[in-house]
């Protein structure tokens, strides 16, 4: 049965989807033009990925959660929907409030009001939201690491998906000015895992997906870093 590495492979796309794609949606929404289709679908984002995450937290491991797994599941589960709730709305003025000031048409990029919607659209809510991402990559694989499922690991899927999830976490980071928390933490993962989980990542596919997409992100992270003399966004450089 590779149910859990199809599962893996899903997510990884829809993450990839939601984190990476609709950046290039950024026109305005037919039913309510201050908003754009980024913003309204953008809505969906914690409603799709959400569940997923469950369900990886519950066919992942064997028998049922302790109650402080199902616990540490929804304070992080709600660290994720709140970061990911402040950074929708805010982004969303942000957005409109710098389209505003380039057209002319009225310019707060100097006020207090700016500087607010600045620090929830690009600090706060980055480091809530991220929190909660990091957090469920470690609790997910904890709890398959006590108590595997036995599952063997579909390769291919399980590969394919961790490349695809190991850049989109380069470039929320580095895009998300947070690289201070995605590069180490994929650095202190990646070590563990390679000296104590040699053994388990062909039955431990969602070990397996994380390890690669750390392994990925963590390489692009020093690449970046040595190719810049430090850790600019896309938008710092031109790329976006």
């Amino acid at each position: 049965m590779k149910k859990l590495s199809f599962l893996i492979l899903v997510f990884a796309v829809l993450f990839a989807i939601f984190f990476l794609l609709l950046i290039f949606l950024r026109v305005p929404f037919g039913l309510y033009p201050l908003m754009s289709y980024q913003d309204a679908i953008d809505l969906l984002t914690p409603l799709v990925l959400i569940p997923i995450y469950w369900l990886l937290f519950r066919i992942s491991a064997k028998g049922e959660a302790s109650r402080v797994e199902e616990m540490a599941f929804m304070v992080l589960a709600a660290l994720w929907v709140l970061g990911h709730g402040m950074h929708l709305a805010a982004n969303s003025i942000n957005n409109l409030v710098e389209h505003l000031a380039k057209n002319q048409q009225i310019d707060i990029l100097a006020t207090d009001i700016y500087t607010l919607i600045y620090f929830y659209d690009e600090n706060l809510s980055h480091f809530l939201w991220y929190s909660g991402i990091l957090g469920l990559m470690a609790l997910l694989s904890y709890r398959e690491w006590k108590r595997p499922s036995d599952q063997t690991t579909g390769w291919w899927m399980v590969v394919l998906a961790g490349l695809i999830h190991g850049f989109t976490l380069f470039c929320i980071f580095l895009e998300g000015q947070a690289v201070v928390m995605g590069l180490p933490f994929t650095a202190i993962f990646t070590l563990l895992v390679l000296i104590w989980g040699r053994k388990k990542r062909s039955y431990q596919p969602l070990l397996a997906f994380f390890l690669i997409a750390c392994i990925l992100a963590l390489s692009l992270f020093l690449g970046w870093g040595l190719y810049w003399g430090g850790f600019p966004e896309f938008s710092e450089v031109g790329l976006i």
